[in-house]
């Protein structure tokens, strides 16, 4: 995570070596996830200086380690995209340490009515990206008044993309309803929901979750449903590492039962739609099989 947060630090350096008309023409957002982030980018084109705090797929984000890089770039934000729900606590007291007047702070959960407590992973809702570009458009336009048309273009051919996840969610749901399925980690669980899949062992997922031990009777269940075939997909999340859910996974694929991997953290050179739109695609490959 500090190399990843490093090399985000340099590249901010860079940036700065740009004309100073230039950078100052464009506005500074930071989204404390690298999705987020990508839907501005989206939205705000050329016309925005974009920061992802959390940007690595191949770390744990639960590690995240605040840098000074990291308190400077947020102090210079004019517009910052939060997840919430208590997923990204840490960006609550940087925000309060790094004051700003004009500032905006767009957070998802405020949007889709959701709180600590809540399954936090809510990039994963399909209805939770609209809200966020449409409140970050709204955000632009009301910093850049003279480029509105541009943002509002943009907007709608986001808004356009997007809708390709929810017609391969309505497709899916049609074809996979009432599948029964397990996970490691409850990140996938607000796309299980819209999808109409019956997610098992959420006790053990919430446990997992929290780092906290789950009880031996929720990992003998879990280990029963693996072994005797009651779900058809096993969904591991693959950007955390543990014994125990690489013990699953083992059990999976031994047990002939589909495994899924999903990430918190969006992988490099793709966008948010292609990144979940190739998981929807490899769910629906994997509940279609011949041992499902």
């Amino acid at each position: 995570m500090k190399a990843a947060l490093a090399g985000l630090a340099f590249a901010f350096c860079v940036g700065q070596a740009v004309p100073a008309l230039a950078a100052e023409e464009q506005i500074a957002v930071v989204a404390t996830e690298n999705f987020y982030g990508d839907i501005a980018r989206q939205i705000g084109g050329d016309r925005v200086a974009v920061v992802s705090i959390m940007s690595n797929p191949d770390q744990d984000p639960h590690l995240f380690e605040t840098t000074p890089a990291t308190v400077r770039q947020i102090a210079k934000a004019q517009i910052v995209i939060v997840n919430g729900a208590n997923y990204d606590p840490w960006m609550e007291k940087l925000l309060a340490a790094t004051p700003r007047a004009g500032r905006v702070v767009i957070t998802a959960a405020d949007l889709t009515g959701r709180k600590a407590g809540d399954n936090p992973h809510l990039w994963y809702d399909p209805a939770t990206m609209p809200a966020v570009a449409t409140a970050f458009a709204d955000a632009l336009t009301k910093t850049d008044t003279v480029h509105a048309s541009d943002y509002a273009a943009r907007l709608k051919a986001t808004l356009e993309t997007l809708e390709r996840i929810t017609a391969r969610v309505a497709q899916l749901k049609a074809k996979h309803a009432g599948a029964a399925v397990t996970a490691t980690e409850p990140v996938f669980g607000p796309m299980a929901e819209a999808l109409g899949l019956t997610m098992r062992n959420q006790r053990f997922q919430l446990a997992m979750m929290n780092d906290t031990e789950p009880s031996a009777r929720d990992l003998a269940a879990f280990e029963r449903d693996l072994k005797e075939r009651k779900v058809r997909v096993l969904i591991y999340n693959s950007q955390v590492s543990e014994k125990l859910t690489e013990r699953l996974r083992e059990i999976a694929i031994r047990s002939k039962v589909p495994v899924v991997g999903v990430t918190e953290t969006m992988p490099a050179n793709t966008s948010f739609q292609d990144w979940v739109l190739g998981e929807l695609d490899a769910l629906d490959k994997a509940l279609s099989g011949p041992n499902s």
